[in-house]
This record gives structure tokens, sequence and C-alpha cells, in this order.
């Protein structure tokens, strides 16, 4: 039945890679994959099935792409991934930007665009009233929305924050989400020494999510890895200078503050606290210099809408289309090899 249509797999995480699936695939008459290019672990794998057979392959950033071909990223499978490197492309997520647009977003303090950066401090204010902090308008404000895990890097961001903390600098933090216990233990300890700078909430809330976004200064996003991301999107969409690990999508989508007249945010490429501390320390540089600090918000404001599902749209159009050419090629070699089977 599915013989001539084409297939696309899109990889969003690699490492969730469905192993052991041998038993299932059985009860529906069907056997492990016999691709040399396969690992033998990787036989009743349903993600190494997909990526084995599937006539195109997509990863959700162009970064993510390429770094899923090394042994770093790639979790076993870089040798498949590699051999089959022509049927390999990145596509970046689109973010819906009627859904995150700050000049119409009625759930934040104060509506703002690019042209008018000057209304954003409300959404500021009250946000720290909001959490408990004081309403210090130039002391700037940190925030996370994030799950707290390894791989989103927030075993780096506790001991790098808790030296900022502990500096002469006056910073405030608001953490939001859920994670490992571990992390989410350092966060509370975090808020338990400086009560007066730090919030930790440990739950889901879109609400404050957004409240964030919309009054944050800086967003933190130190990932280990990263596919792709929509927060970094969002933080720029709403004028918050994302601070970043150079890696996957998130290398896709923000531009160094060190590339002049160009960057949007802060990049760190080692994955180690103390590089994670330079680059918030290169931002709170920068946050004391306010029109070079604004300047920062409006490109990533102006960046962020280049972010349209329509872009992505037209590009997986091209995927599956391309898609529909090798599985037409496949099946004219089969009708040529076999025309007992390819009718």
């Amino acid at each position: 039945l599915f013989q001539a249509s084409a297939t696309v797999f899109t990889i969003h995480n690699l490492v969730y890679m469905n192993t052991g699936a041998g038993p299932y695939l059985r009860e529906y008459g069907l056997a492990p994959s016999d691709s040399p290019v396969l690992p033998d672990w990787a036989r009743d794998s349903l993600m190494g099935l997909g990526l084995a057979h599937a006539d195109m392959l997509s990863a959700v950033s162009p970064g993510y792409a390429r770094e899923i071909l090394t042994p770093e990223f790639g979790y076993g499978l870089e040798g498949v991934l590699s051999a089959r490197r022509e049927r390999l492309v990145g596509i970046l997520n689109g973010l819906d930007l009627a859904e995150w647009d700050p000049s119409h977003d009625r759930q934040i303090a104060a509506r703002f665009d690019a042209g008018s950066l000057e209304r954003r401090p409300r959404n500021k204010r009250a946000l720290q009233r909001a959490l408990g902090l004081p309403a210090e308008a130039r002391t700037p404000l940190l925030g996370v929305v994030s799950r707290l895990d390894t791989q989103k890097g927030f075993d780096l961001a506790e001991p790098a924050l808790r030296q900022l903390l502990s500096g002469a600098d006056p910073v405030q933090v608001a953490v939001l989400g859920t994670g490992l216990p571990a992390i989410e233990a350092a966060f509370k300890a975090l808020a338990r020494d400086f009560p007066d700078s730090v919030v930790f909430e440990g739950r889901f809330d879109a609400l404050r999510a957004r409240q964030i976004y919309a009054g944050a200064d800086m967003l933190l996003i130190p990932s280990r890895y990263e596919p792709c991301g929509l927060a970094q999107m969002i933080a720029q969409r709403y004028g918050a200078v994302p601070v970043v690990r150079r890696t996957g999508g998130l290398a896709d989508t923000v531009i160094d503050a060190a590339r002049p007249r160009r960057g949007t945010g802060f990049m760190f490429a080692d994955y180690n606290s103390a590089a994670l501390l330079r680059a918030l320390r290169r931002a709170l540089r920068l946050y004391r210099k306010p029109a070079g600090w604004q300047a920062l918000q409006r490109r990533g404001m102006r960046l962020a809408e280049s972010f349209s599902w329509a872009r992505s749209a037209r590009a997986y159009v091209a995927l599956y289309e391309q898609a529909i050419h090798y599985r037409r090629e496949a099946v004219e070699r089969l009708a040529q090899a076999a025309p007992e089977l390819a009718g």
C-alpha cells in the first residue's frame, strides 16, 4: 500500500531513540532492520529504522543537523547519519508571530514594539512586584523559563549565578521551571541564600513565562545541546536579551554582541560555569550602557520577525518534494529489477 509513498523522518531530539522495540515489531510481522549502515544495537530502534529507511531526513535546525553527524551529538547513530548525509537537511522551527507579539499581548502590563521600547520598563516593574523583588529599574533582571535539566545546562547555571550574586554589583534572578530534583534544590538554595535578589518558582506557569519574557532584561539558556529551542526566539521577540551556549538552534538564532551592529545576544562555547560567567559579565557591561543595550534589543526584536513558520513551511514543502523525487526513483528501480513486485 505504501510502496509509492514518500517518507520524511524529522528528528527533534536524537537522544530519545526508542531502542528495544523488537517485540513490538514482531507483533506487526516486521523484522529488525538489515541496513548495513545501522549498528547492531540500533536494528530494532524506532529512531534507527527511521534514519536508515526514510526517503529524506530532517532536523529542527541547521546547526543540530550538522552536530548529529559527530560522535559528541550522534549518540552512536552518527554513522548512519553520515552515510545518509545527502538526505539530511536542517529546517529551523518557526515561531507563531501572532501568538508571540508584544505589541498586541494582553497578558503583559504594557504592550510595546521595537519602536516603543520606552514602554517596556513597565513590564519589568510589574514582574518585580509580582515576584516580591525590589522594583529597581537599573538593577539587571535575569530570567529563566525552562525545564531544569542537564541537557538545558542548568547544572552550570547555579554556580555561575552564585558567583555573580556574590559580587558587588546588584543582580536579580527569576527562575521558573521544574526538572531534576538536584537542580531544583540548587536553585531553592540560591533563593534562600539571596532572598532579596533571587526568586525560584518550581512550576509551569504560562502567564508567568510571558511576564518574564516581557519584563526580564536577559534570558539565560546555557544548553549542553539544543536541537532548536523557542525560548531564545520568544525572548528576542519580547526584548529580553538571550545569554546562550553556542550550540544547535541557539547558534542559528542568536548573533553574538561581539559582532558590531549585528549582535542580538551573548554566547559562550565551552561547556563550563566559567565560560557562562564570562558571557554574563559581558552582558552586564553592556547593560550599563543604555543606548547600546537598547540597540541590541531592537536588533533582536527585528531578527525575531524572521522566525516565521511561513519560512519554515516553504522549506518543508521543498523537503517533501525532494522525498517524492527520491521515492519515484526507487519505485522505478524496483520496477526494472523486479516487475512482479512493483505492480
